[in-house]
């Protein structure tokens, strides 16, 4: 069931576009519902705030699954699930646009993609054909392995943990648009009523305050994410090792092999920079350094190919009866 829910949602995640499945949606409704709510306070912050913040839902996600005793229902459910965070719709289409703007010659346009889009995810400075790869890693292969060994309400978790992470505040900025037009209708409307009584501007400074209240609840999300970064480098600690072998198995064994092995028990590098040099080493990246498509397209490839094996290899204990 499990291999049955992952090829269905690697086929549909890419034609399924629409917000209504994509994960940031439900993330941005979650947190504005903590924020009305007012459940996260500062003197329930730190570890005790982020663990409610994260469990909540995928408490959620096990308990519905327990109630499904419908085995076709609990296959539906799941893949649902899988579909909703697998993926990220503005990663594929950043790489889309750096394609297109360097086939176009356009380096300028492809640089300042590549700097927001490291931005936007919280990455180090790596390459863009590097920053696919970590990627590819964090809304693909690790869901998939999070998938197989703690299904649904594992993705769910792992998706959460990794979004809190990288910039919860990020997620957020679509608000920003109405609040800056309601503070330039309050100027223009102090301006046009400058007799008013004091009453009314009593008001303004009370309806301003309900406004500070849910940035004051935002800062309190923004602030879960410092745990969630160090609770998700050993979440990726296995993950990221065993990703890194399938790039050997899948590119150059003999040259990668003694950078995995270095890295095997080295508690201080992070995830990205142990996967990125094993896949750099697992491909051949002697290419012209101009062009800047070469090392993203190479890598992709490698990616896809690791994939593919991981799907592979499923299949193989799916059969042999070692997983459901």
């Amino acid at each position: 069931m499990s291999l049955i829910s992952l090829l269905i949602a690697l086929a549909a995640e890419r034609y399924l576009s629409s917000s209504f499945w994509q994960f940031n949606t439900y993330y941005q409704r979650y947190t504005r519902f903590i924020q009305r709510t007012r459940l996260l306070e500062s003197g329930l912050l730190s570890v005790l705030g982020t663990l409610m913040l994260i469990f909540l839902p995928v408490a959620a996600v096990y308990g519905l699954l327990w109630l499904i005793d419908d085995s076709l229902l609990h296959l539906i459910f799941s893949t649902v699930i899988l579909i909703v965070c697998f993926g990220c719709a503005n990663t594929r289409a950043s790489y889309k646009k750096y394609l297109m703007s360097a086939y176009r010659g356009e380096l300028s346009s492809c640089a300042l993609m590549h700097a927001q889009l490291r931005s936007d995810k919280n990455i180090p400075e790596m390459g863009f054909g590097q920053t696919l790869v970590w990627l590819n890693y964090r809304y693909y292969i690790a869901i998939m392995l999070f998938f197989i060994f703690l299904g649904a309400p594992g993705v769910v978790f792992y998706r959460l943990v990794a979004t809190l992470a990288e910039n919860p505040g990020k997620d957020q900025s679509c608000d920003a648009p109405e609040e800056g037009q309601a503070a330039e209708a309050q100027a223009v409307s102090g301006n046009e009523t400058q007799d008013a009584e004091m009453s009314e501007t009593a008001e303004e400074a009370g309806a301003q305050t309900e406004q500070d209240e849910p940035q004051a609840q935002q800062a309190l999300i923004n602030e879960a994410a410092s745990p969630c970064q160090q609770f998700l480098f050993w979440l990726d600690w296995i993950p990221v090792r065993l990703t890194s072998f399938g790039y050997m198995l899948v590119g150059h064994f003999s040259k990668a092999l003694p950078v995995w092995l270095e890295s095997l028990f080295d508690f201080s590098k992070q995830p990205s920079a142990i996967l990125v040099d094993v896949a750099q080493k697992s491909e051949d990246l002697m290419v012209d350094s101009e062009d800047c498509t070469a090392e993203p397209c190479l890598l992709v490839r490698l990616a896809k190919r690791n994939l593919l094996l991981l799907l592979a290899i499923i299949s193989l204990l799916t059969l042999s009866g070692v997983i459901s």
